[in-house]
C-alpha cells in the first residue's frame, strides 16, 4: 500500500490487523479490517511520533471498525453516541469528549475528530482539564471520517464550518465556542468551563443522568 518500503509500518499493519480481526471476527473480514487500520495510520493528525503513532493507530482503527459496524447494524446500540468535532482535534472537541466520558460514564459512548488535524493536544488545555482532574495524555488528533458521523446519533460541531458530512435525520449542533489556541489560561479555563456546561445540557436532553467522579 506505502509507495516507500517501511518494514515497521508493515509489520505493525499485519499485527494490528490480526489482533482486530479476532475482535471483530463475524463483523467483518480480515481484509477489511487491515483496510481501517492502514486508513487510522493516514488519518491521524500531523506525524505523533513513532513512539505514540502505533498505539494511536490502533485505538483508532478499532473506533472507525465500532463506527462503521453501529451505523450498519452489525453492532448493538444500547448507548447514544455523540461525535464532537472542531479543526484540529486539539482543544474544544477533546475537552467536550472528556466531559462527556467523565460526566456520562458507562451510559453514552463518546467520539472526537477534527476537519484538519494538529499533532497534539493545545498544552493550555492539558493543563485546565488536569485542574478538573482530567488527564488527556491519551488523546490524539485524528481525522474526521464519514463513519464517525453515520454512527453518531448527535453530531456537534465547535468551529469546521461545513467539513462535516450532513445526513437527513441526524441531529447536529453548532456550539459557537472560541477556539483555545494560543489562548492564556484564564481564557481557556473560561472555554473548559463553557464546554462543560454545554455537555451537561446536551447529556440531559439524551436523557444520560450525569455522574460526578468518585460518586458512584
Amino acid at each position: 500500500m506505502s509507495v516507500n518500503p517501511d518494514p515497521h509500518r508493515d509489520a505493525f499493519l499485519e499485527a494490528a490487523a490480526r489482533d482486530l480481526a479476532g475482535e471483530f471476527v463475524g463483523v467483518f473480514d480480515p481484509e477489511t479490517v487491515r483496510h481501517h487500520v492502514y486508513l487510522a495510520l493516514e488519518m491521524l493528525g500531523t506525524p505523533v511520533g513513532a513512539t505514540f503513532r502505533d498505539a494511536f493507530a490502533r485505538r483508532f482503527a478499532r473506533d472507525l471498525l465500532r463506527s462503521a459496524a453501529r451505523w450498519k447494524g452489525a453492532a448493538p446500540m444500547t448507548t447514544p453516541l455523540v461525535l464532537f468535532v472542531c479543526v484540529h482535534n486539539a482543544g474544544r472537541s477533546q475537552m467536550a469528549a472528556a466531559f462527556a466520558e467523565q460526566l456520562g460514564r458507562g451510559r453514552i459512548e463518546v467520539l472526537s475528530a477534527g476537519s484538519a488535524p494538529s499533532g497534539s493536544i493545545h498544552p493550555n488545555v492539558h493543563a485546565v482539564m488536569k485542574e478538573v482532574g482530567i488527564d488527556l495524555s491519551a488523546a490524539y488528533p485524528k481525522r474526521l471520517s464519514e463513519d464517525f458521523v453515520r454512527a453518531a446519533d448527535v453530531v456537534v460541531t465547535m468551529g469546521c464550518g461545513d467539513a462535516c458530512p450532513v445526513f437527513v435525520g441526524k441531529r447536529y449542533e453548532d456550539w459557537e465556542i472560541a477556539d483555545p489556541k494560543g489562548q492564556p489560561l484564564d481564557r481557556v479555563r473560561a472555554i473548559r468551563d463553557a464546554i462543560r456546561a454545554r455537555v451537561e445540557a446536551l447529556l440531559a436532553s439524551l436523557g444520560v443522568a450525569t455522574t460526578e467522579p468518585g460518586s458512584e
